[in-house]
C-alpha cells in the first residue's frame, strides 16, 4: 500500500492555517494511490499540536511527532534529518506539504538525501504519480509524472482548499529523530512582523498597490481601504523594488501567491509576473487610469480612473455602508 506523509507546520497548539492546503493535497494523493495519509509534526515540544491534529482527524490514519531541541528554532538542516528519518521509518511513498518558505527548503533537501524525485508547487493531483503545475509564469500548465518512490512534493496553497477537521480522531505516535544536526548553522535571532491585519496568504480580502502609487506615503489610502475591509495589504514588485512598501508585501511570481475572495489591484498594470501571484483570486477588481492595462483582461470588475479620485471615494462609500 502506498502511504503519504504530510509535514504539518504548527504554532505550538495546532496546525498553522498555511499548512492545511498541504494536508488536502496529501488527502488527494492518498486517495489516488489507495493508501493512507500520515501527518508529521516537528518541534521541541510538538505533543500539543500533534494531539490537536489527531483530535481533528483530517482524514489521517495516524499522526506522528518528532521532538528534539535541535528542531526549534527552525533550521533546514535539522528538519531535513528528521523528515528523512520519518520517511525511512514509516516507509511512505510520498512526502511533502504546503509550499511554504519552510518546506521549500526542507523537502528538496530531504529528496536529495533520499535520492528521490520531487515535484514542486503542484496545482493539482491527477493520479498516483501525476501532477499539474504552472510554468512560464502561469501561461501554461505542465503535467508531471514521477518515475519512482519515494518522492517529495510541495503544493501551492492557493490551489488546494484548506483541510478541515471532522473525520474520526486518530492516534499519535512518537518517532525517533535519529541523528539530527544543524551542521554548524546557528539561529542568531528571529524577528516576527506584528500586525493586526491577517497574513497576506490567508486573508479573504487583499488590497494591492503598484508603481502608479508613486510613493510610499500614498499607500496610506490603500491601508484605509484594507482596514475597513478587514483585509491584508499587498503590492506589486515594482512598488516594493522602489521602496514604497516592505518586500514581504510583494504579490507575484517572485513574491507571495494569494487567492483571496476579493482582490483589489490599484495602479497595477498587470504584468504576467504579478498575475501569476493573484489570478486565482475569486473576484478581481482593477483600478487603473490606462484603459489598455493588461490587468483589465483578468479583472471581474474594472474602473478606468485615477486612484487619487477613485480610492478615496471608495473608502467613503465603504465607511458609510459599514456605518449604516
Amino acid at each position: 500500500m502506498s502511504n503519504v506523509l504530510v509535514i504539518v507546520e504548527s504554532d505550538g497548539s495546532g496546525p498553522k492555517a498555511a499548512a492545511l492546503p498541504g494536508i488536502t493535497a496529501g488527502q488527494q494523493l492518498a486517495a489516488a494511490t489507495g493508501g493512507q495519509l500520515h501527518l508529521l509534526v516537528l518541534g521541541a515540544s510538538p505533543d500539543a499540536a500533534a494531539q490537536a491534529l489527531a483530535s481533528g482527524g483530517y482524514g489521517a490514519s495516524a499522526v506522528h511527532a518528532i521532538a528534539g531541541a535541535e528542531l526549534e528554532p527552525f533550521t533546514a538542516e535539522a528538519w531535513t534529518d528528521a523528515v528523512v528519518a520519518a520517511v525511512r521509518e514509516l516507509g511512505v511513498t510520498a512526502f511533502g506539504g504546503t509550499a511554504s518558505s519552510t518546506l521549500r527548503e526542507v523537502v528538496p533537501r530531504a529528496a536529495a538525501v533520499l535520492d528521490a524525485p520531487i515535484v514542486t508547487e503542484i496545482t493539482g493531483v491527477t493520479g498516483a504519480d501525476a501532477f499539474t503545475r504552472e510554468i512560464s509564469a502561469g501561461r501554461a500548465i505542465a503535467t508531471l509524472k514521477v518515475s519512482h518512490a519515494p518522492f517529495g512534493f510541495t503544493a501551492r496553497a492557493s490551489d488546494f482548499a484548506p483541510a478541515e477537521p471532522g473525520s474520526p480522531a486518530t492516534t499519535v505516535s512518537a518517532l525517533s529523530a535519529g541523528s539530527v544536526s544543524r551542521r554548524g548553522a546557528t539561529v542568531v535571532g528571529v524577528e516576527k512582523t506584528q500586525s493586526a491585519r491577517p497574513a497576506l496568504t490567508e486573508a479573504d480580502v487583499v488590497v494591492s498597490g503598484g508603481r502608479g502609487m508613486r510613493e510610499g506615503a500614498n499607500f496610506k489610502v490603500l491601508e484605509e481601504l484594507t482596514d475597513l475591509l478587514g483585509g491584508a495589504l499587498g503590492a506589486s514588485r515594482a512598488a516594493t523594488d522602489a521602496g514604497m512598501v516592505p518586500a514581504d508585501l510583494q504579490v507575484g511570481q517572485t513574491g507571495k501567491v494569494v487567492a483571496p475572495n476579493l482582490y483589489f489591484a490599484v495602479a497595477i498594470s498587470g504584468a504576467i509576473q504579478h498575475l501569476a501571484g493573484m489570478k486565482g483570486s475569486k473576484t478581481i477588481v482593477a483600478i487603473n487610469k490606462d484603459p489598455e492595462a493588461p490587468i483589465f483582461q483578468v479583472a471581474d470588475y474594472g474602473l478606468v480612473a485615477k486612484w487619487e479620485d477613485a480610492v478615496p471615494q471608495l473608502v467613503e462609500l465603504v465607511r458609510a455602508h459599514k456605518g449604516g
